[in-house]
Formats: C-alpha cells, structure tokens, sequence
C-alpha cells in the first residue's frame, strides 16, 4: 500500500487506489475496520458489525463504479442487508434479521461499495439524535458530550472521525442533512423519490422519507447518488428525470444563480447567533462567486406547514410501529419503545383519514407553491439547523413526557423538514465552525428535480472554501502495528 494515510482520502480516491493496483480492496476494508474498532468504544456508532462479510466482499468480484472497493456503513434503518441484524435502534425489533438485501443495498453493493456493518440511529429514526434506550447513544467527534444530529448520526460520526468516506442515511425531517451539519459534513437529501425504497416499501408517510449518504466530499456524493437514482419496478412514482451524471455536475461552472436568503426560520422559532453568521458567511462567499444574493423566501405558512407535517410524520411513526408488528408477530410491550415514540405512534394512530389526506393536501399545495418560487430564484439559502450541535440529553423525555421532546426537536431542526414536505433537494454544507470548534452547516434548496444545480453550487463551494482539511479533535491516529485488523469475527454487536 502507499505510504498515505487512508482515513482521510475521500471514496473516489481510495476507489482510485484499487483501481491503480496500489491498494486492494481488502486493504481499505481492514483499515475501515481497524478504525473501527479503535473508535467505536469511543464514539458509538456501530450497532452490528459485519467484518467477515465485508472481507468475503472485497476478495469477491467487485463492482463497477467510481466507488469501487471503498468500505461504508449502512444505517440501521430502512436500508437491509441479508443475513444482518436489523433494530431500527429500538428494543421492540431486538435481534431482527433481514432476510434480503433493500433495493438501494443491491445497487451499492452493484456499484462495488462494501458495507462493513450498520451504524447508530434514534429509535425508529424519529429524533434528530443517534441516541437510543436500544444502543445507548453515539458521541460527536468535535465534542464528546454533544449529539451527532440525527438520526443518521452513527454514519455521520464515523465518516467525520475517518473510520469510512460514505455513511448511508436515510432523512424524512432533515435525518441526513442534520448529522451532517453537526459532524462537519456534506449531506444531500435527494427529491422525492430519486433513490429506490423497495422492495419493502414504495412511498412512506406521504413521501417524506429519503434515502442518500454522508460524506466528506461533494463528488462522494454525487457519485453515489448516480449509483442509485431511479426507480425500481412497481414504484408508485418517480423523480423528474435527471439532467445527466450527478457526478459530472460537481466539476461544472453553475453560472450566474439567483439566490434568496433568509435568517429567519418559517414557523418563528429564535435561531443562534452562530446560525445567523453561518449563513450571512454562506451569502457572503456565494456573492464573491458572481451569485445574485437577496432576502427572500418562498410565501408560505410555516407553522401550518408544520402542522401538516407533523400529521404525516405521526402517521408515520404509527405505521412503522404497526408493520414490524406485523413482521415480527407480535404486538409491543410499554417498555419495548420510548416514551418518545409511544406517544408520536399512539397521536398518529387518533388521527383519520380526513386529517391525513387534508395534511397531504397542505404539504402539496406548498409544494405548488415554492415550485413557483424556484421560477425565479435557483436555490433558497437558510441555515441547516437553528442552533450549534446540542448536548446529549437535549432530546430526552423528562419523566416521559413526550411533549417537550417534540418541541425540542422542531426547533432544533426548524428548516430541514420543509423539503421533506415538499419533495425538493437539499443539502447542509460545512462552511462554517463557530468558536468553540463545532461546526455548524448552511442549507441550500433548490426546485425538484435539480439537484445537478445543487451539486454544481456545491462543487464551487468545495473549490473556493475546501473543509477537507478540517479534521476533529479525535483524529485517529492508529498504530496499526499494535492493531490487528484479521483478529477476530464479526465483533460484539452492541
């Protein structure tokens, strides 16, 4: 192998490695997994490891694809891989097996990427945390006392700390694009139904639920996307075609953009000082680039927006909660799921059918609306969350009660979900750290369909303010020669 340090090349560039003979595949995988398990007693982030299938993988044919060879994780929702543990980071599942692979997991596998196990979420992914009563929680290289964001946390703190360059995540409130802004990353939610959720499912809780990855570099990403985008036979709907290679997008000029902005979050909650400067640094640097900058946003009712949201979200939780009823035969115990939880899925299951279809018509008739928004701005700029990452607890139910947990989270994450309700791209960029050291993320939205106007915009960003540098506090510096990443089997799945 070159005498590189592998943590921290993005996946394109380990792909290129195997691909030049300068490393194997099982290279990368066993550094992936030395790292492993030199950071996970500290950070938290593997639930169920899967070194020996991952090594079977990478002395397997391989895949084609610009990320061939290059280890991740999988997060511990939604996405299944066969044969693995699958928790969904509550008790209720305990040591459910998947029996087959999702679509999304055949397409990465397809692509040549080798998962090395599933990483930490809240339960059910319903918390923008990685904690779980299940798994206990899972740590934020930049500050071991504070979150990771959530609830594709477990893959956002180990592509952060250098362990894999592609984390899977899934977002239906902002789950990708919050870790991603906590942990220092690049986050993209794809539109509404880019990415494939078959065979298990076709459109989940009106279609809030996306599926993409964390990564350090916007051309990870991209590449990744192109590896899974489009629709699988039987999908109720499809995203508007793509416009070319994602990946292609990245290296290409955007042009001249007109940008709106806005500070403020839709539904009034108080947003942090260093929020505000993130993205008035964010507009900042988007005007140095040759954008149109102004305040602006899209004329919509964000509070009753976020009613219509939190009915289709509760709807949601109440169906997750029923179907692995249905799977696994049994009905849950009170302690088997979080108070949390309990109380979203008991409020979703009060509801009728006219609410569902009246939220469906909310979330809709918004969509209408910002799509005429983006007619004439090209991407909507907002900070990614209303406050720097929040210390473990914050999202704790005091004496059970729900209530204030809710709260809690809709104002930390007061701007991911619109997009969600919506069905458009978005994607958190780290371009700002505060003070203290912690990163914080800055949003950027755009119309559905055109994430290649994200990628671009994104590309320049990278190109003119490169964060690959920026490396947490907990950078793993292994001694490989005390480490043996062949010891062992699969590990202890936590």
């Amino acid at each position: 192998m070159p005498d590189i340090d592998l943590a921290w090349l993005d996946g394109m560039a380990q792909a290129q490695l195997v691909l030049g003979g300068q490393a194997s595949a099982m290279e990368l995988v066993d550094e992936a997994i030395a790292r492993a398990r030199a950071l996970d007693p500290v950070l938290g982030f593997l639930v169920t490891p899967a070194f020996d299938t991952a090594r079977a993988a990478a002395t397997s044919r391989l895949g084609d694809g610009p990320l061939s060879g290059v280890p991740m994780l999988l997060k511990d929702h939604l996405a299944t891989a066969a044969g693995l543990r699958h928790t969904s980071g509550s008790r209720f599942l305990r040591d459910h097996v998947s029996p087959r692979d999702s679509e999304l997991v055949r397409r990465y596998r397809s692509g040549g990427l080798i998962p090395i196990g599933t990483s930490a979420t809240s339960e059910l992914a319903l918390l923008s945390t990685a904690e779980s009563a299940r798994h206990g929680p899972c740590r934020n290289p930049w500050d071991l006392q504070r979150t990771t964001g959530g609830s594709s946390g477990g893959s956002a703190a180990a592509v952060a700390a250098g362990v894999v360059p592609v984390g899977h995540g899934n977002d239906a409130g902002g789950s990708v694009r919050i870790p991603a802004s906590c942990c220092g990353l690049f986050g993209l939610k794809p539109t509404r139904a880019r990415n494939p959720l078959g065979p298990d499912h076709g459109d989940l809780a009106g279609g809030l639920w996306a599926e993409h990855v964390v990564t350090r570099s916007v051309r990870d990403s991209a590449a990744a996307l192109d590896l899974t985008a489009g629709p699988m036979t039987g999908d109720p709907y499809a995203a508007p075609p793509a416009r070319g290679s994602f990946l292609a997008a990245v290296s290409e000029p955007p042009g001249r953009l007109r940008i709106g902005v806005s500070e403020q979050a839709s539904t009034g909650v108080p947003v942090d000082a260093d929020c505000v400067a993130a993205v008035r640094h964010a507009a900042r640097l988007c005007e140095q680039l040759g954008h149109t900058v102004e305040l602006a946003e899209p004329p919509v009712d964000g509070r009753q927006l976020e009613e219509a949201f939190a009915v289709l979200y509760s709807a949601g939780a109440a169906w997750q909660v029923d179907a692995w009823q249905r799977t696994l035969g049994r009905a849950p115990e009170r302690d088997d799921l979080e108070p949390f939880t309990w109380a979203l899925a008991e409020s979703g299951r009060a509801l009728t059918a006219v609410d569902l279809l009246q939220a469906t018509h909310s979330v809709q008739a918004a969509g209408r609306v910002i799509g005429e928004w983006h007619d004439v701005f090209d991407v909507f700029l907002t900070p990614t969350l209303a406050a720097p990452p929040v210390p473990l607890g914050h999202f704790r139910a005091p004496g059970g009660d729900p209530e204030p947990v809710f709260q809690a989270d809709a104002a930390f994450a007061a701007f991911t979900w619109v997009a969600n309700a919506t069905g458009q791209p978005a994607m958190s960029v780290p371009l700002f750290w505060n003070v203290a050291g912690l990163p914080i993320g800055t949003h950027f939205t755009a119309a559905s369909g055109r994430e290649d106007v994200l990628f671009r915009l994104a590309g320049q960003l990278e190109q003119a303010q490169p964060w690959s540098g920026r490396r947490p506090p907990l950078s793993p510096v292994l001694d490989h020669s005390g480490v043996n990443p062949g010891a062992g089997t699969e590990g202890t799945p936590r």
